[in-house]
């Protein structure tokens, strides 16, 4: 069964119930649906992040993806701009000392 290669991007938003966050979160997983076709949100995931000032601190995430018909082999540029893009939006919107954006490749069966 042949694979095909795709460009999985990720965001990881902290799940806080501020205004802020869930109209970012909302516009994101816009973003998301409308750029690719859909995207997948992922609500409360536990995390532990270090701050600047040094202590472990407990945290929720919620956590958006997609799978883009990029492949990093061939559009590796463009996946890296958009990835760009999004963690920028992400902070210009939030007040956060760190945003992650993943990229990984994923193959699906096709």
């Amino acid at each position: 069964m042949p694979l095909s290669e795709k460009a999985r991007i990720e965001i990881y938003i902290r799940d806080l119930p501020d205004e802020t966050y869930q109209g970012l979160l909302a516009e994101l997983e816009r973003e998301l649906t409308y750029a690719f076709g859909g995207c997948s949100v992922i609500e409360g995931v536990r995390g532990n992040y270090l701050t600047t000032a040094g202590p472990a601190v407990p945290d929720r995430i919620t956590l958006l993806y997609t799978d883009t018909p990029l492949a990093l082999s061939t559009r590796y540029e463009l996946a890296s701009a958009y990835a760009g893009e999004l963690r920028d939006a992400a902070f210009r919107a939030l007040r956060e000392e760190t945003v992650l954006v993943a990229v990984t490749a994923v193959h699906h069966a096709v």
